[in-house]
C-alpha cells in the first residue's frame, strides 16, 4: 500500500458478492477471486444482479471515511467503485454521471479511465497489482500501481451521496489470454 494511508483507512476486508454476479462469472469459495466461465451458473435474476455485464461487486459498501483495496490483475479487467443504485441491467454506461468510477485494461496494454469523456492512460509499465483508494468526504477515487508505488489516475471533486461498493470485472475470455482469475489480495499496511 502507498505510504501514509494506513492510519487513515477504514479497515475493510473486501469479498465478492454472489448476489450481484451474473450467470457467467465464477466466484471462488472464499470470495476473493472471479473468473469468466464458459458455462452459465444457475442464479436467480434479482435486482442486485448484473444481467449482461461480466462484473461483480464487493459485499461490503461504505458511505463515509476512506477505503482501499488491492487486486492482482490479468490481461483484461475493469476496476473501481459504483453506487448502490447504479444500473445493473442491460447496457451499462460506465461513467461518473451513471455512478461508476472505473479504470479499464484491454489487450494487456490499453488503459482507459471512464471519466466524463474516456481518458487514455500512458503507463510506463503494466501494473501487476492495482490499488483503489476512495476518500468519500473528499470525493476522490484514485488508482495506483502498488508495486511501482505510482499513481495511475484519479477522479476528483466528486459528490457521493449514497453507499459505494467495490466494482470488479474480469472481462470475458479471449482464447486462453484472459482466462486467469482477477484476485483481491490482502493489503500490507506500511507505516
Amino acid at each position: 500500500m502507498l505510504r501514509g494511508f494506513s492510519s487513515l483507512l477504514l479497515d475493510l476486508d473486501v469479498t465478492l458478492d454472489p448476489e450481484s454476479a451474473p450467470c457467467l462469472l465464477i466466484l471462488s469459495d472464499d470470495g476473493k477471486q472471479v473468473t469468466f466461465g464458459d458455462e452459465r451458473q444457475n442464479r436467480p435474476d434479482t435486482p442486485e444482479r448484473f444481467d449482461r455485464c461480466p462484473c461483480v461487486l464487493g459485499k461490503e459498501g461504505f458511505s463515509s471515511g476512506r477505503f482501499y483495496y488491492e487486486v492482482r490483475g490479468k490481461t483484461d479487467w475493469t476496476l473501481g467503485v459504483t453506487t448502490e443504485s447504479s444500473n445493473r441491467k442491460g447496457e451499462i454506461t460506465l461513467s461518473p454521471e451513471d455512478g461508476y468510477w472505473i479504470v479499464v485494461l484491454r489487450n494487456e496494454t490499453e488503459y482507459t479511465a471512464a471519466d466524463l469523456a474516456y481518458v487514455h492512460l500512458s503507463l510506463k509499465q503494466a501494473p501487476q497489482k492495482v490499488g483503489v483508494f476512495v476518500d468519500y468526504e473528499e470525493g476522490l477515487v484514485s488508482f495506483y500501481d502498488v508495486e511501482a508505488r505510482s499513481h495511475i489516475y484519479s477522479f476528483t471533486g466528486q459528490s457521493f451521496t449514497e453507499k459505494l461498493y467495490p466494482y470488479f470485472s474480469p472481462s470475458d475470455n479471449v482464447g486462453d489470454n484472459n482466462s486467469a482469475p482477477l484476485i483481491i489480495t490482502p493489503v500490507k499496511h506500511q507505516n
